[in-house]
C-alpha cells in the first residue's frame, strides 16, 4: 500500500470523525468496504488500529478506497413530516365502497380535509373514514379486508 493511500485513508477517517458519522459503506462490484465506529468514543489508538486493518486488505481495494471520494450519506427519514391518518374505530378496513369498485384513494392521489378514503365496518355498520387534513397520500398502512384497532395507522398523507 502507497503512503498516500494510507494518508487518504486518515484523511477518510478523520472526516467521518469530524462529521460523527458512525458508519460508512462503500460497495463498487465486488469492492465491498465498511467502516463502523462510534466517533465520540474512538480513541486515535483504535484509528491507528483500524489504519493498519485496512493497510492489510488487498491493494486493488485500498486504492479504490482512497481514491473514492468520501459521500456521507444523509440520514434522512422519508417518512419525516408526515400525517398519519388513525382509525377512529375497530373494524375492518375497506379501500372502496363496494367490492369491484374503485379505490377512494391512492398513493399520489391529493385529498382534502372531510375527503372519504376509507370505510370500516363495525357491526355490520360501515363508517366512512375522512381525511382530517388536506395533502397528498404517500401510502396506504393496511389492505382491504384487514381488521383493524382504533387508533391503528390507515394512511400517510404529506401535508399541503
Amino acid at each position: 500500500m502507497k503512503a498516500q493511500d494510507i494518508a487518504d485513508l486518515k484523511q477518510l477517517i478523520e472526516f467521518l470523525k469530524e462529521y460523527k458519522v458512525a458508519e460508512f459503506d462503500l460497495d463498487r462490484g465486488d469492492l465491498k468496504i465498511r467502516l463502523k465506529f462510534n466517533p465520540a468514543e474512538a480513541s486515535p489508538d483504535a484509528l491507528a488500529d483500524l489504519t493498519r486493518l485496512l493497510g492489510s486488505a488487498p491493494p486493488a481495494v485500498a486504492q479504490a478506497a482512497a481514491s473514492q471520494p468520501a459521500e456521507v450519506p444523509a440520514a434522512v427519514d422519508p417518512d419525516a413530516g408526515l400525517h398519519l391518518l388513525k382509525s377512529p374505530i375497530v373494524g375492518t378496513f375497506y379501500g372502496s365502497p363496494s367490492p369491484g369498485a374503485a379505490q377512494f384513494v391512492a398513493p399520489g392521489d391529493r385529498v382534502t380535509k372531510g375527503q372519504v378514503i376509507g370505510v370500516v365496518e363495525a357491526m355490520k355498520l360501515m363508517n366512512e373514514i375522512e381525511s382530517d387534513v388536506t395533502g397528498e397520500i404517500v401510502k396506504c398502512l393496511v389492505v382491504n379486508g384487514q381488521p383493524i384497532e382504533f387508533g391503528q395507522p390507515l394512511f400517510s398523507i404529506r401535508l399541503g
